[in-house]
């Protein structure tokens, strides 16, 4: 009776076509040929699985030899590999998403050994912040160096040692990031971009109408009513029964009608609504427009997870604005940086001694720092109150790596830029000898479009430099 029971519930779990009310199957060679046709269908059923498996494997056995590949090209020289920004966010978002897949793939069928594993080593896997990250930081190189998204999906940057490109995947999920950061600027962008790849025969996981789901809410944000009609219509093409998109459509009709209605006693003209749409799109302050022309050497003077100082704690904190991380070497420490030390100080003729540790700063994928000053405002008189030594009376800044493309130094009030160059260095005062700061020293770090930053500054202070730089009669001197 116990496997009566037990192949029962098998020919249950198959579907199998008769009845386990009756079981005395040995009476009859009539009912014993219906097992012939259950076990053959079980056969189709077994075959089905293995099929499947198989499949699976073949996905697996794909995935393995191009991450082998691709792993065995990137561990030859990790910084070069990860200065492509386009790989060090596939990097991010394989080990933040795509493995995941691949393990829920396997999940099933995968020894202890695979399972623990990657218990273990999820934990150093980046996050959801990190992935995000690495995003913005693309979109952020884009609207610094005016790339086009063809151009950085199809990774045609500057000085590129490993040429790596975006799938529509790729871009959808660039263009997903983009619309909950409620950039839909750039989500018009990338999901166009997606768009565009699967019709020119792309073979993807990603889905048409869920890409014109997006991008037609995006261009109605910005205020393009008729297109994001005219890309409603297209996903309609694809599904009809689209529940949002036929809501979408007769919201929009509405609201063209009253649009028509208003524009008959409006005397607003089309060239000034397409100038609001534009300044919608990128509504950026002219500092940020001058620092970007900069970074990308246009016109101008041409030169040839850090922390930041909280003015309202005087603390030190991270900061969006700044990507990068850094660290504080001590002359007592090291023979080198006590080397180092003597000669910023035989070079500048001002006291390192009252000088802040040498900072050694790494950018990472569109690492940059936003126009600052080094300096203390006067709003700010608490800034470096923990230090006792005054103000930051002047800036060194040694680079220490060559940079394929982009991480230039510029100064946005006097129009400079400073190229990244191993072995050079540049010096500034930030105070006047009246110890006024001066407002012209304003300066960014540009974000690296291609390799891997390395600089190291010594920000010294006013206190001990009493004789060294005598104040003079004049403030602004």
């Amino acid at each position: 009776m116990a496997f009566q029971k037990v192949w029962c519930a098998l020919a249950l779990g198959f579907l199998l076509p008769f009845s386990c009310a009756h079981t005395d199957f040995f009476t009859s060679i009539g009912h014993m040929t219906d097992l012939i046709n259950t076990e053959k269908d079980l056969v189709v059923s077994l075959k089905d699985y293995i099929k499947a498996e198989e499949s699976k494997l073949e996905q697996i056995k794909k995935w393995a030899e191009k991450l082998d590949q691709l792993t065995a090209t990137a561990t030859k020289d990790p910084e070069g590999f990860l200065g492509h920004p386009v790989n060090a966010f596939k990097l991010m978002k394989r080990l933040n998403t795509e493995w995941g897949e691949l393990e829920s793939l396997v999940l099933k069928d995968m020894s202890d050994g695979f399972i623990s594993n990657m218990t273990i080593q999820r934990q150093f896997f980046p996050n959801d912040e990190d992935q995000t990250g690495a995003a913005k930081a693309l979109l952020r190189l884009q609207d610094t160096y005016n790339l086009d998204t063809d151009t950085l999906s199809r990774g045609n940057l500057p000085g590129v040692k490993h040429k790596s490109f975006l799938t529509a995947e790729d871009c959808f999920e660039l263009g997903k990031i983009a619309y909950t950061e409620a950039d839909y600027y750039h989500t018009e962008l990338w999901m166009e971009q997606a768009l565009k790849q699967l019709d020119e025969g792309e073979v993807s996981s990603a889905d048409k109408v869920y890409i014109l789901d997006y991008l037609s809410y995006a261009v109605y944000q910005q205020g393009d009513l008729g297109k994001a009609m005219a890309l409603t219509r297209r996903l309609l093409e694809l599904d009809p029964e689209h529940q949002r998109a036929n809501g979408n459509m007769k919201y929009f009709e509405y609201i063209m009608a009253k649009e028509k209605e208003a524009n008959k006693s409006s005397t607003d003209s089309e060239e000034q609504q397409e100038k609001e749409t534009e300044v919608k799109k990128k509504d950026y302050l002219p500092e940020r427009r001058k620092y970007e022309m900069l970074c990308r050497g246009e016109g101008l003077k041409m030169l040839s997870r850090a922390t930041v100082h909280d003015p309202e704690t005087g603390k030190l904190t991270t900061a969006h604005y700044r990507v990068s991380k850094s660290a504080w070497l001590s002359g007592y420490e090291s023979p080198v940086v006590s080397r180092i030390n003597t000669r910023i100080q035989d070079l500048t003729g001002l006291d390192v001694s009252t000088a802040e540790e040498l900072q050694v700063a790494n950018y990472g994928v569109g690492g940059q720092y936003e126009p600052h000053f080094d300096f203390g405002r006067k709003d700010e008189p608490d800034a470096f109150k923990e230090l006792g030594t005054g103000n930051r009376i002047a800036t060194w800044l040694f680079y220490m790596s060559d940079v394929s493309a982009g991480g230039a130094t510029v100064f946005p009030e006097v129009g400079a830029s400073v190229w990244p160059r191993k072995g050079t260095a540049v010096f500034w005062y930030n105070l006047f000898p009246s110890g006024e700061g001066d407002y012209s020293t304003r300066h960014a770090a540009c974000p690296v479009l291609v390799g891997n930053k390395w600089v190291s500054n010594k920000w010294l202070h006013e206190r001990g430099q009493e004789f060294r730089r005598p104040c003079t009669l004049s403030e602004l001197e």
